[in-house]
């Protein structure tokens, strides 16, 4: 009787542990879209307007991500000095549920866009992410669909 008992608990110690080891596994799991991107191209389809911008000449953008928020930040590469100048930055939280991404757009300089949510979809392939959807802001007269590409950047 007493090795009977002893089985089971041995049998409920081995079960609980390998619970909490699957627990933690899933706790510890990365989100692969943590990480610091930078937009290489940005495409906008506004009114039957195609409007496409290449991030790798006059312009540079990053989008940093953590497992809970985001921010983005754009500037010129002439240092304001010339017609060019721009600077833009905003952040805020987001979920992730297989391919679709929402950003709750927070903090902006472009301050009609803070409070609204944006959907995309996401599709990620080694260190590329593309992402597509409407982004639509009513205050500022905003219906387009944007699509943009980024890399993932080193450490």
């Amino acid at each position: 009787m007493n090795m009977r008992i002893g089985l089971v608990l041995i049998g409920i110690v081995a079960v609980s542990c390998g619970v909490k080891t699957q627990n933690e596994a899933l706790k510890q799991t990365p989100v692969p879209i943590v990480g610091t991107w930078q937009l290489i191209s940005g495409t906008t389809i506004e009114k039957g307007d195609t409007t496409v911008i290449d991030y790798t000449k006059n312009l540079s953008f990053i989008k940093i991500i953590n497992d809970t928020h985001f921010a983005f930040l754009k500037h010129d590469l002439a240092k304001g000095k010339d017609s060019s100048a721009a600077f833009s930055a905003g952040g805020g939280s987001y979920s992730l549920e297989d391919s679709l991404y929402t950003e709750r757009l927070d903090y902006c300089n472009e301050r009609e866009w803070e409070g609204n949510d944006f959907k995309f979809t996401i599709t990620l392939k080694n260190d590329t992410l593309i992402q597509r959807g409407i982004e639509k802001v009513e205050s500022a007269g905003i219906n387009r669909l944007n699509i943009e590409k980024y890399i993932r950047l080193k450490n």
